[in-house]
């Protein structure tokens, strides 16, 4: 197969100049999601890509939902490989403050930067850009073969930057025709410009808001101070409590179903020289906090954490106030790893928070979401196969990693459809999604679409 393969690396060198024009005609679609105005956009996106896949001969259809349209493509049904779902979005973010763009968002541009050329253009990184690599691997693998290596489902979603209202409903309905052997999902990125990466491990999520309810109203300091309970001092000792000096969280049963990192895992992500100094450095810090003993990327990819998001109590205007606050209330957020149960912690949390309220004092919960962690079986051969491939084409070999935030498609696919996912994408740290001026690199566009190829040929033999 080594000849198949290099006769479709060597048409997409080829094609690359049709296949940025591909994308250029995508990223020209202002698809949207959560602005009402732009549903029309996005179902024309929606249209787009149907036809685009039609055009490979897949068989592609645009599902209704509840909001915007789910498009799914079937294809390979004759190969001999494995089944995979291939996961990515065509919504984009909305693009305010518009004064701080360079050029008109939706008027994409090839660019030439000290860093090297890049895409410019709302969605080039998220999703878009991430999206057409895929596509256009498989465009590569049917034009050279006829064929493609493996049983391919493509589901692309139109709605993943508004919350994915549709996404579970849609899921559970069609669990039969999406199941595969495994999921593969874009929406990630590299390591560094020359280490390409698979995300195998995601944290989870869990968010409470605690209000802490004192007086009957908010009093003179003068006049009550001393006597009367003040709520932000009791809701200062609880989040004090949270953590001991030694930065672990305090909360009972909270290191329950967190794993330690293999040697092998360890090995890998020693080797990526991440510089902790530098990382920090970007924000203006210059000290490591958190758990003693673990480093910065344990820490970021495989520690549970738990952290205070807001605080808000008393007179918080301009100029001084002598208030006791009648109420306290505060945000924390819990990054979640290996088998946390996000219910049992949410209860736990809520205990350690009553055991601290004192008399003339009640506590108030609010609930902000709950999601497990994901963690991929990279015992399964697939895995080793793609790390393989992508390290065929970039400089550094590819790296197993995992990602400090959460990517719930990842934990619906395991929980609704059964199967793991690899996250393999393209994108770097300064793409600037969601923010103006993203931009996608044209060699991550390009190795992208390599890589996708090389992967779909690897796996296959799996």
């Amino acid at each position: 197969m080594q000849n198949g393969i290099t006769a479709v690396l060597d048409q997409i060198d080829r094609d690359l100049p049709d296949s940025l024009e591909r994308l250029f005609d995508l990223l020209r679609i202002p698809s949207i999601s959560t602005d009402p105005a732009h549903a029309a956009e996005v179902d024309r996106a929606a249209d787009w890509l149907v036809r685009e896949l039609s055009g490979l001969g897949l068989a592609a259809r645009k599902d209704a939902t509840g909001g915007h349209p789910m498009v799914v493509a079937d294809g390979g049904e004759d190969a001999s490989g494995p089944h995979l779902l291939f996961y990515a979005h065509y919504d984009v973010q909305p693009v305010d403050p518009l004064d701080l763009w360079d050029r008109p968002p939706f008027d994409p541009e090839l660019q030439d930067t000290d860093a090297g050329r890049v895409i410019r253009a709302r969605g080039a990184s998220d999703d878009k850009g991430q999206m057409m690599t895929f596509i256009e691997a498989c465009r590569a693998w049917l034009k050279v073969h006829g064929r493609l290596p493996v049983k391919l489902t493509l589901c692309l979603e139109g709605e993943e930057e508004c919350g994915s209202p549709s996404l579970v409903p849609y899921l559970e309905a069609n669990r039969d025709s999406l199941r595969a052997d495994l999921a593969l999902i874009c929406d990630t990125g590299l390591f560094d410009a020359q280490t390409p990466a698979i995300t195998t491990m995601l944290r989870g999520l869990l968010g409470e808001e605690i209000i802490i309810h004192g007086p009957a109203r908010d009093l003179h300091s003068g006049a009550f101070g001393g006597p009367a309970i003040n709520p932000a001092r009791v809701l200062a000792r609880i989040l004090a409590d949270l953590h001991d000096v030694q930065g672990r969280v305090t909360v009972p049963g909270f290191y329950d179903g967190v794993p330690e990192l293999t040697d092998d895992l360890r090995a890998q992500w020693d080797g990526l020289g991440f510089d902790a100094d530098a990382f920090l450095g970007r924000v203006g810090l210059k000290h490591p906090a958190g758990e003693a003993g673990r480093t910065a990327l344990e820490m970021i990819w495989s520690r549970p954490t738990c952290e205070i998001n807001g605080m808000i109590s008393g007179y918080t205007g301009a100029g001084f106030k002598t208030v006791l606050p009648a109420r306290a209330s505060a945000k924390v957020s819990f990054r979640l790893v290996g088998t946390q149960d996000p219910d049992r912690l949410r209860a736990s949390f809520r205990d350690f928070v009553r055991t601290r309220v004192p008399a003339d004092c009640r506590v108030e919960f609010l609930e902000h979401g709950a999601s497990p962690a994901s963690v991929m079986e990279t015992a399964h051969p697939a895995f080793e196969a793609a790390r393989e491939a992508l390290s065929q084409e970039w400089p550094r070999p590819a790296a197993f990693v995992g990602a400090g935030g959460s990517i719930p498609i990842a934990g619906y696919f395991k929980s609704i459809l059964g199967m793991d996912s690899m996250l393999i994408g393209f994108a770097k740290d300064d793409d600037q999604i969601h923010s103006p001026n993203e931009k996608y690199d044209l060699d991550s566009f390009h190795r992208g679409i390599r890589s996708w190829a090389r992967i779909l040929e690897a796996v296959s033999k799996v």
